[in-house]
C-alpha cells in the first residue's frame, strides 16, 4: 500500500521486489486489498483506487484547483505525516487538502480512532472496518467547503481527548505562527490543539512565510512540522532552532 500510495500504481514485478514474497502471495493479497475498496487489479499488476470525488465538486474548478494545487509535494507529506501514527491512538484531522492526504494514506491500517471536522475524509474513512471515524458536527461555514466548525464543533471537541493532532494551514511564519482564512474554523482548530498531546502541522512549502488573516496557534505550540524537500536548510533551521521536529517528505 506504502509503495501504491507513493507512486499510484505498481506491477507484480515491482511489488515482489519490494515486499520480498512470491507472485501467489502477492497476487492474494491485492485480492483482498481490493475486496476492500484500496486497489483495483490490473493486467500484471495493481492501481491505486483514489476516492471517488464527491459528484458536486466533480466539475468544480475552485475545488479542482484546491485540490490539485501541490498535488505531489501534498501525497509525500501526508504518507510522512501517516507514519507518525502508531495503532491504538485517537487522532484528530483538521480538514483541508493536505489533511485528507493523510487520511487516505491510513485507509488500509487498523485499530486507529479518527476525529475529524472534514465531511470529506468521514466519507474517505466510512468503509474502512479498522479505523473509527468520528465527525464532530458542527456549520459549514462557507458554500462548497468540507470544514465543520462553530460552537457544536466544539462541544464535541471538549469531550474528547487526543493523541495527535493534524493541521493544514494557508499559512506558517516564524512570527504570526499558523494561520488560516476563518476565524470559527481557526477557533475549532484551536480546540483541537487544546484537546491534543501532540501537534503535527502539515503544510507544503509554499504555506511557509506566509499569514492569513486568522491566527491558529504561534509557533510554541507546534511540536513537528512535515512539509517537502523544496523547503530550504535555512528556512527549516528557523523552525528546528525554536524546538519543533522537521520531517521533509
Amino acid at each position: 500500500m506504502k509503495l501504491l500510495l507513493r507512486n499510484g500504481n505498481a506491477s507484480i514485478d515491482e511489488l515482489i521486489a519490494t515486499v520480498g514474497t512470491s507472485a501467489p502471495s502477492i497476487r492474494r493479497d491485492l485480492t483482498k486489498l481490493e475486496k476492500r475498496g484500496l486497489v483495483r487489479r490490473t493486467h500484471g499488476g495493481a492501481t491505486l483506487v483514489e476516492p471517488l470525488l464527491y459528484e458536486p465538486f466533480r466539475y468544480d474548478t475552485s475545488f479542482q484547483s484546491r485540490e490539485q494545487r501541490y498535488a505531489d509535494q501534498k501525497r509525500r507529506i501526508g504518507l510522512a505525516a501517516a507514519d507518525l501514527i502508531q495503532e491504538n491512538e485517537t487522532i484528530g484531522l483538521a480538514a483541508g487538502t493536505t489533511t485528507t492526504q493523510i487520511g487516505r494514506s491510513i485507509r488500509h491500517r487498523s485499530n486507529i480512532k479518527v476525529i475529524t471536522n472534514a465531511i470529506n475524509i468521514g466519507m474517505e474513512l466510512c468503509n474502512q472496518p479498522g479505523i473509527k471515524t468520528s465527525l464532530t458536527g458542527g456549520v459549514i461555514p462557507w458554500a462548497w467547503s468540507f470544514s465543520l466548525s462553530g460552537q457544536g464543533a466544539i462541544n464535541f471537541l471538549n469531550d474528547v481527548y487526543l493523541d495527535k493532532v493534524f493541521l493544514g494551514v494557508v499559512g506558517l511564519d516564524i512570527e504570526r505562527g499558523a494561520t488560516t482564512l476563518e476565524s470559527e474554523e481557526a477557533l475549532t482548530f484551536r480546540t483541537m490543539i487544546k484537546q491534543a498531546k501532540q501537534v503535527i502541522v502539515v503544510a507544503d512549502s509554499s504555506k511557509i512565510g506566509q499569514v492569513s488573516a486568522s491566527l491558529i496557534c504561534p509557533l510554541s505550540s507546534i511540536h513537528v512540522l512535515v512539509t517537502d524537500t523544496e523547503a530550504s536548510d535555512q528556512t527549516i533551521s528557523e523552525f528546528t532552532s525554536r524546538g519543533i521536529q522537521v520531517i521533509r517528505a
